[in-house]
């Protein structure tokens, strides 16, 4: 007849192994948590890298090519982040962080500018909660690549942005106004109106900056 366990032997067996048991999920979060911020590291990274023009496909060539062409820097009495690209020792783009309300959730991308301050380079778009096939189109290249070559100043040099149409700019808008304005996407029209503000609203922060560089091309 075998001996049945005393209580004391059944209570430091359970807590032996309830503490090797929370031993191996703390290790497994720490774990989990280090590659998941690697991963969003990364995804900034390769959205910076998008909105100024470069690419690169897997983790180490992202890691690599921002390390090598990135300067990291702050702009303005707000210490704002600015994230330009470097060509031989001089700035050929300049990125900075956007955001604003869509219809469904808040719109978080990167928009950059040439050297010129005035020239929009690339655009990009990387966190959101939009519609499937309707506004969550933002982040599909052939909408952000409607951005490239926009200008973001008006014939009298103040800051007049790019919008969002809703349609077709060759359609809608006069030819010497075209250069401020983007096709819009059909059936996302409070999407298409929350790009518009957001992109206009990150120009307006950085304009103190974007004013310094501009007299630096003149």
């Amino acid at each position: 007849m075998s001996k049945t366990p005393s209580t004391s032997y059944t209570l430091t067996f359970a807590a032996v192994v309830c503490v090797v048991c929370s031993l191996v999920v703390s290790s497994a979060a720490i774990l989990l948590k280090d590659r998941q911020e690697r991963n969003v590291l990364l995804d900034k990274q390769k959205n910076i890298l998008g909105a100024v023009g470069l690419h690169a496909s897997n983790p180490d060539e992202i890691a690599s090519l921002y390390a090598s062409k990135i300067k990291e820097l702050e702009v303005t009495d707000a210490k704002l982040p600015l994230y330009a690209r470097e060509e031989n020792g001089a700035p050929a783009a300049y990125a900075f962080p956007i955001s604003g309300k869509g219809l469904w959730s808040t719109l978080y991308g990167y928009l950059a500018l040439e050297p010129d301050g005035d020239t929009v380079k690339g655009i990009t778009f990387y966190k959101h909660g939009e519609t499937p096939g309707l506004g969550a189109e933002i982040e599909k290249p052939w909408f952000q690549q409607n951005f490239v070559g926009k200008k973001i100043l008006g014939s009298d040099g103040s800051l007049a942005s790019v919008a969002v149409v809703k349609g077709k700019v060759a359609e809608l808008i006069a030819p010497d106004q075209q250069s401020h304005f983007v096709d819009g996407i059909s059936g996302a029209t409070l999407t298409s109106k929350g790009v518009t503000k957001l992109v206009r609203a990150g120009l307006e922060r950085y304009e103190p900056f974007l004013k310094t560089i501009r007299k630096e091309q003149q």
